[in-house]
């Protein structure tokens, strides 16, 4: 009878991974590859740690001085940070009479939170399904900066999530809703890995698990540790990455056991949602409608 059930266990665990990635009852994660002459199991090693890699504050400068003129719906909105810094953001107001609640919106890599692919969709369409927005600005590198140059940055989105949070408490609105699109998504999970979600009432990622060729996933996604509902939102042709986590993803969320939490597909679309083929229209929609579940 041991036998029977050791060996049911051994099947059971070598068949619950995902592309490679352990479940929560297997917490070690396998070793990265090297990639050239770079090991980034170093990364994992110093994954949210402060290891004096700085954002281009400087690149972020100039984005901000370029769009921050060009708003039109919606107020730009300057978050103070414990240090005295001023972080960029869009905020609107809901179209409803009684707003549903405030979302934060965080944009992909090197991008920013006016981006008219995506981002700006969101910002503008879910205030139309009674939501306030609030799109902020994230770290960012330069031009030609990839996944694993963005990971020892990621701790510098924290404050910048958390003044977000505070922002709405301010205004006395406590139904705050987080949506994370590709670099973003990894933002936002170093977040919640870290701190929880405790200050949120429930976590949109779009595109989660995007990175570059032959760059891997440093740190697992915590959804299997949170409480609020979560939807796990992608295209059907998205980065293969994004793609080949989805399973991973999908498992981690039934472990966590919120029955509002969900994964979908938006067809006919791509990791960008491009405003010309309409599958940002429906990337909106999808979100609104499961917005309202909750």
């Amino acid at each position: 009878m041991n036998k029977i059930l050791l060996s049911l266990t051994i099947l059971v665990c070598t068949q619950s991974v995902y592309a490679g990635f352990p479940l929560p009852f297997m917490p070690t994660l396998p070793n990265l590859p090297m990639f050239g002459g770079f090991n980034p199991n170093k990364l994992r090693a110093e994954f949210n740690q402060f290891v004096g890699i700085e954002p281009d504050f400087d690149r972020e400068h100039r984005l901000v001085n370029q769009i921050a003129d060009a708003v039109i719906d919606g107020d730009v909105e300057y978050l103070r940070l414990k240090n005295g810094r001023e972080i960029f953001s869009i905020f609107m107001e809901s179209e409803a009479d009684k707003p549903k609640g405030g979302i934060i919106i965080l944009h992909n890599r090197g991008q920013h939170a006016n981006w008219s692919d995506t981002i700006k969709p969101l910002r503008t369409g879910l205030t139309e399904k009674g939501w306030h927005t609030l799109s902020v600005q994230m770290p960012v590198l330069g031009k030609g900066a990839k996944y694993y140059d963005y990971v020892p940055i990621f701790p510098y989105s924290h404050e910048r999530i958390d003044a977000a949070i505070n922002f709405y408490k301010a205004k006395g609105i406590d139904n705050i809703v987080l949506i994370a699109h590709g670099c973003g998504a990894h933002m936002s999970m170093s977040y919640l890995g870290k701190y929880g979600d405790s200050k949120i009432k429930g976590y949109i990622g779009i595109g989660v698990g995007a990175t570059d060729y032959k760059q891997k996933i440093v740190n697992g996604f915590p959804f299997h540790k949170m409480s609020v509902p979560i939807l796990d939102v992608y295209a059907d042709n998205d980065f293969t990455g994004v793609r080949k986590l989805a399973d991973y993803r999908a498992h981690l969320i039934q472990v966590a056991g919120n029955k509002k939490s969900v994964q979908m597909i938006i067809a006919n679309a791509q990791h960008y949602y491009n405003k010309n083929d309409g599958s940002v229209e429906r990337l909106v929609t999808k979100v609104a409608n499961w917005l309202d579940t909750l």
